[in-house]
């Protein structure tokens, strides 16, 4: 036990001495932690994420899976750059080849924009702008989620080259829009929440997957604040026209919403039909509270005024909106409550509805509308201990069982567990936000344009509800420059002393304050270089040039899968090659490009399951001269012995070549290689 601990502190000494950057704190031990949470594959989190540990494990402990499940889904396009997925694996409604979906884009923005490598956001906002992988599929609120990147990384030359591809997208939502209601329309399937109250009852309560158009708060929600996003970025552009036009837009959204979507009656924003037939009547509300009603708060598009605020009762009454193991989609009293109409067809199990079931993804709009209110509306409804009381179940809702963390599709708010666990699908579901709510609402730093850093975390001073004894949010990286977040109830914990405490780039700025909300000057901002090297091993549509090919593939994989563009290490959603069965002790795995590269690097992650799958002992690099293979020279592999679940870096000099082939010694004694992804530089 002595020898063990002994080398995790070495590993972890080794892991500190190696990513200590200037200008920061070291209250959390980063490589003890690192070791801990993410084992081999480290270092990746080490460059990019800011570190976390707070009194509640379990907050804790789902903000490191969070990144990892973030890690996961980011998808590397090669010329194309990154982007970021909705669903491991591809679905038959996402944008082909790229297996892209927008209804969640702004949450993987608002997500990623506390990486340090800048790259995967900006990658990801020209994707969906300048590349055109904005299909309009779903409604959403990807202006405003580049515009919130914007205030993380103030880079005005790139926000503003988004603008008239912006422009461009708000605009084609015109086929959405009623003018003589002032108000965008949607089908809920469009909305990304299909069986819905206005759809099922469109329908007599037959159905509901399809129809039921209506004005939601939702749609009017995101192009408000779209619309907000696009003025910004124009006057940043010296752009008047485009600015005035835009601020005349969210004006008008906010007004009409305010005015024709609120219901008296139910105290709460509700639907209202664009449909009419035999069961529903246009301009009808629709006849129930919905949790999409306070996705306007998400967006601070709500006056501060007593009227609206009071909609937030029906959150925490546990006969409205709150369920005893999370928040319900809409209530009890709704006729076809929790009825379910829709079923997978391969495995007869539950399909996704929102007439009552749990989802993170409304969840995640919900805690972000609640800081919202907290920060920014004068009220006495939304209280820190309801905030956190949300939180908590939502946080729950991530461990699928006792001690494995795994987010999912939908849960059942009344009984609890998952009601959409589709096997390859719903694992790992990137639909939603976690650790961005736990950056700008629990820990409190409140992203601006200007350089004063605003904080203001959202933890009690009491013990009610479990409150938070004290967190650290460790080298945010804000602006360019390092911000660290500490709060210490009673000062035992950090031994700096009791209250909230603020560094920026390793300096003290705010000492033992009481919590409220805290303006602190910043300097100028620091711009981050982009690494634009280019992986040319991708082949996202599994067809055509890169091809792959290996010398023993197992029957139930596939050689593709190494060059897909996806790493991930979960055990419960295959994305790997193997040559599991092979009889040989050596095995290879080849890349033939179309033509021939000059290529001087070459990253290999292996994929090990602890039990048949594992990195080889050794392995060589080998490139085709054109008549046979020969072997790369004056090469240098970093780490030198081969490491599972993690990346395995070699350099060498630069080679042309249109081939080139990895020979793998085996593990041995019924271990096999097996290969998440194969990238060449």
């Amino acid at each position: 036990m002595k020898k063990c601990t002994l080398i995790i502190f070495c590993l972890a000494w080794l892991v500190f001495k190696g990513y200590t950057q200037p200008k920061e704190t070291r209250f959390i031990d980063e490589g003890t932690v690192s070791v801990q949470r993410f084992g081999n594959d480290r270092q990746w989190y080490l460059k990019n994420i800011p570190f976390f540990e707070c009194s509640d494990p379990d907050i804790e402990k789902v903000y490191y899976y969070r990144w990892e499940l973030y890690k996961a889904h980011i998808k590397n396009l090669g010329e194309k750059g990154f982007i970021v997925t909705e669903f491991l694996n591809a679905m038959s409604w996402d944008k082909k080849p790229y297996n892209s979906l927008i209804d969640a884009t702004s949450f993987h923005i608002y997500e990623g924009r506390w990486l340090k490598d800048k790259r995967y956001i900006t990658d990801y906002i020209n994707y969906m702008y300048k590349q055109g992988g904005n299909n309009r599929n779903f409604s959403e609120s990807i202006a405003d989620g580049a515009y919130a990147y914007y205030l993380i990384d103030p880079d005005k030359k790139f926000i503003v080259s988004q603008l008239p591809y912006m422009v461009k997208v708000y605009n084609s939502w015109n086929d959405h829009y009623d003018a003589s209601k002032q108000l965008y329309y949607v089908e809920p399937l469009k909305d990304a929440t299909e069986y819905t109250i206005s759809s099922i009852d469109a329908s007599g309560g037959k159905d509901g997957f399809r129809g039921g158009d209506s004005f939601r708060p939702s749609i009017n929600s995101y192009m408000y604040a779209n619309a907000l996003a696009i003025k910004n970025i124009a006057l940043m552009d010296g752009n008047d026209s485009i600015a005035k036009v835009f601020d005349s837009k969210a004006s008008r959204i906010k007004k009409e919403l305010q005015n024709q979507l609120w219901n008296d009656s139910l105290n709460h924003f509700i639907d209202r039909f664009k449909v009419n037939n035999a069961f529903v009547k246009y301009w009808d509300y629709i006849r129930g509270r919905e949790l999409v009603s306070y996705v306007p708060w998400a967006f601070n598009l709500p006056d501060n005024n007593n009227k609206f605020i009071a909609a937030w009762n029906h959150l925490t009454d546990t006969t409205q909106l709150m369920g005893k193991y999370g928040l319900r989609t809409n209530e009890p009293s709704y006729q076809y409550y929790m009825k379910q109409y829709r079923y997978d067809q391969p495995s007869g199990r539950k399909e996704c509805q929102w007439n009552g079931p749990s989802w993170p993804f409304q969840t995640s709009q919900v805690l972000l509308g609640m800081a919202n209110v907290l920060n920014n509306y004068d009220q006495n409804i939304v209280s820190v201990d309801k905030y956190l009381k949300v939180l908590k179940k939502y946080t729950q809702q991530h461990y699928i069982k006792t001690g494995e963390l795994n987010i999912i599709e939908d849960y059942d708010p009344d009984n609890g567990g998952p009601i959409v666990n589709l096997d390859q699908r719903s694992e790992h579901y990137n639909h939603s936000e976690y650790n961005d709510l736990i950056i700008t609402g629990l820990c409190g730093l409140r992203p601006g344009a200007g350089n004063m850093l605003q904080i203001n975390p959202l933890v009690n001073n009491g013990p009610a509800n479990g409150g938070i004894k004290y967190f650290c949010l460790e080298n945010v990286l804000y602006h360019g420059h390092n911000i660290t977040i500490l709060y210490d109830r009673d000062g035992k914990k950090y031994h700096q002393g009791k209250g909230l405490w603020v560094y920026i780039d390793g300096k003290c700025k705010l000492a033992g304050a009481a919590l409220g909300k805290k303006e602190i000057e910043i300097s100028t901002p620091v711009f981050r270089t982009i690494d634009t090297t280019v992986n040319i091993a991708v082949n996202v549509a599994g067809k055509g040039f890169p091809k792959a090919s290996a010398s023993y593939t197992n029957g139930t994989d596939d050689v593709n899968m190494a060059i897909d563009g996806r790493i991930w290490y979960f055990g419960n959603v295959k994305n790997r090659w193997s040559c599991e069965g092979s009889n040989n002790k050596s095995d290879w795995f080849e890349l033939e490009f179309e033509k021939a590269q000059n290529i001087n690097k070459v990253a290999l992650y292996f994929y090990g399951d602890g039990k048949k799958l594992a990195a080889p002992q050794n392995y060589a690099i080998e490139y085709w001269s054109g008549t046979e293979w020969l072997k790369i020279q004056n090469n240098k592999s970093l780490p030198q012995q081969p490491l599972a679940n993690t990346q395995n870096i070699v350099n060498f000099n630069q080679q042309r070549t249109n081939k080139i082939r990895v020979n793998f010694t085996n593990a041995g004694n019924n271990r096999y290689t097996a290969l998440t992804e194969v990238e060449v530089y």
